[in-house]
C-alpha cells in the first residue's frame, strides 16, 4: 500500500482545505518545494500535487510552485497532479516539466472525449479523479452532484485506457473521520485497474483498516491533513504497510 502525502497548492502556498472550502484553507507551508523533500526524506514514494486555484479556475494557476517541486524532485520519485487541467497542451507541458501522472477529474465528467483524447495522446499517464457523495458523482470542486453513478463511470472510464482512479468520498475529506472503506473497496472490486482511495485518513487505524482489503484492488491511499496536524505519522504508517504487505 502506497500512502501518498498531498500538497494542496493556493497562491503559491501549501495548505488543506476542509471539505472543499476555499475559504476555510489552513496554510501548512510557504515553501512548497521544502514540503516536497521533507516528504520524500519520511519515506514517501508518490507525491500528490493539487492545483487548488486551478481547479476553481479550469485552467492552471500554480504552474511556477509546481515546477519548483518537479525540480526538487527529479526523477526520485513519481509526481501525479490534478485541478485545472482541461486540454492537451497542459497536461504536454506538465509531463514535459517531469509530472508522471495527470489526473483528470471535473473535466473526465464533463467532457469524456477530452478525457478519451488524452488517453490515447498520453498513455499510461492519465489518472481519473472521481469525487463522490452516497455513490454519486460530484464536479467543479464538490459544488455539484451529478446523477452519475460513481462505478458506472469508473468502468466507461477504464475502457478508455485510464491508468487508475483515485476516488475520494466527499463527506469525509479534510473532516479526519476515518475513509469510507466500503465504498472504495465497492469500486475497485468493480475495476480492473487500480484505485487509490482518498479522503478521511486520520489514523494508523485507518492505514491498517485500508491494507487490510488491498488486495482487493486498493493500491494506494492519499493522505493530507492527518500528516500535517499530526495526527499520523507518515513514516511510521508506510513503514506499517510495508511491514502489513509483507506479513501477506
Amino acid at each position: 500500500m502506497l500512502l501518498i502525502p498531498a500538497i494542496d497548492l493556493k497562491d503559491g502556498h501549501c495548505v488543506r482545505l476542509k471539505q472543499g472550502e476555499m475559504d476555510a484553507a489552513t496554510v501548512f507551508s510557504e515553501d512548497p518545494q521544502a514540503m516536497a523533500r521533507h516528504w520524500i526524506d519520511q519515506g514517501a514514494r508518490r507525491l500528490h500535487l493539487v492545483d487548488l486555484n486551478g481547479a476553481f479556475a479550469g485552467k492552471p494557476k500554480n504552474e511556477a510552485a509546481i515546477k519548483a517541486i518537479l525540480k526538487e524532485v527529479g526523477d526520485e520519485i513519481p509526481v501525479q497532479l490534478g485541478g485545472g487541467i482541461r486540454d492537451l497542451d497542459t497536461i504536454a507541458r506538465y509531463l514535459d516539466a517531469g509530472l508522471s501522472y495527470v489526473i483528470i477529474g471535473t473535466a473526465a465528467v464533463k467532457n469524456p472525449g477530452f478525457l478519451h483524447d488524452a488517453c490515447s495522446a498520453f498513455p499510461g499517464h492519465i489518472i481519473v479523479g472521481l469525487d463522490a457523495k452516497d455513490g454519486k458523482v460530484a464536479v467543479d470542486g464538490w459544488s455539484k452532484l451529478t446523477g452519475h453513478d460513481v462505478i458506472d463511470l469508473a468502468k466507461k472510464f477504464e475502457d478508455y485506457g485510464v491508468e487508475g482512479v483515485i476516488y475520494t468520498d466527499i463527506g469525509r475529506d479534510g473532516m479526519l473521520s476515518g475513509v469510507n472503506i466500503e465504498a472504495t473497496v465497492k469500486l475497485a472490486q468493480a475495476l480492473r485497474i487500480p484505485v487509490i482511495a482518498s479522503g478521511g485518513i486520520a489514523a494508523m487505524a485507518d492505514v491498517e483498516a485500508l491494507c487490510a482489503v488491498e488486495s482487493e484492488g486498493i493500491t494506494g491511499a492519499i493522505t493530507g491533513r492527518a500528516i500535517y496536524e499530526g495526527t499520523l505519522d507518515f513514516g511510521a504508517a508506510q513503514a506499517r504497510a510495508d511491514e502489513l504487505a509483507e506479513a501477506d
